[in-house]
């Protein structure tokens, strides 16, 4: 499989790159529906990819809405007909954000994550990952909901981001050479995977996004339980890397945040709390993001109640540590964190 730019230049290896910029930038025009409409290409050439180029390289299967009406998920298929879910929701700011996948299905495995337990099928292309934030455009057209905007992106859907690197730094690539969004509106999260997040420290072509860890707990060996792929000494190793990061890319909109999904009885206890709070001030400037556990069918995990939440907030903060709590949102259409997933691949 083959991304759109390396299709168009096998089949006109002499076509100009002003062209070639014509046609990635004709992909992100409201006015343009498909080839056919894309006046400043010449017909003939308009033709060609009319026949052999999909205008959309994912297709809808089915959209649900969230009874609070600001979430929406859809099932698409991609160009080999495999299954994956993107989530559209409704932020802070009134505009909305998208939760892209990144590959179909994942192979980290993480117990409490309906994801993990698909397994790994494969990895989406750069195109298929640009499309979401295509797909979800033309859905607000479509809604009338055109005053409103796609803000913000994270790579929060389906997938591990950094298990599929090059495809999502195209992708992040196109976004930022096409659309009004800054490197500060995409954040690309990572369970962890060290080789990867060393990779893109020096890397000059790495984009300037925001990094957010899944990290759920800081005892290596629990770790290894409800993450099974943590590499051996991952926690001493994050936070050496978090220092690197923070001395070659870290500045005031570019701290980490460790996301921590909380879990009644598994790591959401007065002595987990002070475990990463201690945690924290190894690691290089960063901030918390508590998560309220999203049920998955067939899992027997259960979500913290909001007094022990609280509870473990404070602990963390009285270390000197900025913790903030994600608003669930979409749990009713299986849409929040933790819960995308598709029954039949």
């Amino acid at each position: 499989m083959k991304h759109r730019r390396d299709l168009v230049t096998q089949w006109f290896p002499d076509l100009p790159a002003y062209r070639l910029r014509q046609i990635d930038a004709a992909l992100f025009c409201d006015s343009y529906a498909s080839w056919g409409d894309v006046t400043t290409l010449p017909q003939t050439l308009r033709g060609v990819l009319s026949e052999r180029l999909p205008w959309m390289t994912i297709d809808q299967i089915q959209i649900y809405e969230s009874k609070a009406g600001d979430t929406y998920k859809a099932v698409v298929k991609g160009v080999d007909d495999k299954k994956f879910e993107t989530v559209l929701m409704q932020n802070r700011s009134g505009q909305w954000s998208i939760c892209v996948s990144s590959q179909v299905g994942c192979a980290m495995g993480c117990t409490f994550c309906a994801t993990g337990a698909m397994g790994w099928k494969r990895n989406l292309l750069a195109d298929e990952i640009v499309d979401q934030y295509r797909f979800w455009k033309q859905f607000l057209k479509r809604k009338k909901f055109e005053e409103k905007r796609i803000s913000n992106v994270v790579f929060m859907g389906m997938g591990e981001p950094m298990a599929n690197y090059a495809h999502v730094k195209a992708a992040i690539h196109t976004w930022l050479a096409h659309t009004d969004l800054g490197p500060t509106k995409i954040t690309v999260s990572s369970v962890g995977v060290l080789p990867q997040l060393r990779r893109l420290l020096d890397d000059p072509e790495w984009p300037p996004v925001k990094i957010a860890i899944s990290l759920h707990i800081a005892d290596q060996k629990k770790r290894e339980e409800i993450v099974p792929t943590t590499a051996p000494g991952f926690l001493e190793k994050l936070a050496a890397w978090s220092h690197d990061y923070h001395r070659k890319l870290g500045n005031r909109n570019h701290h980490i945040t460790y996301e921590y999904t909380l879990i009644t009885g598994v790591n959401d206890t007065p002595e987990f709390a002070h475990e990463l709070g201690r945690y924290m001030k190894r690691t290089a400037f960063s901030k918390v993001n508590v998560i309220p556990y999203n049920p998955v069918r067939g899992k027997d995990y259960k979500r913290s109640d909001t007094d022990r939440r609280e509870q473990f907030k404070n602990i963390v903060r009285s270390y000197g540590t900025h913790v903030t709590e994600r608003k669930t949102m979409g749990e009713d259409i299986d849409a929040a964190c933790g819960q995308l997933a598709t029954t039949i691949v």
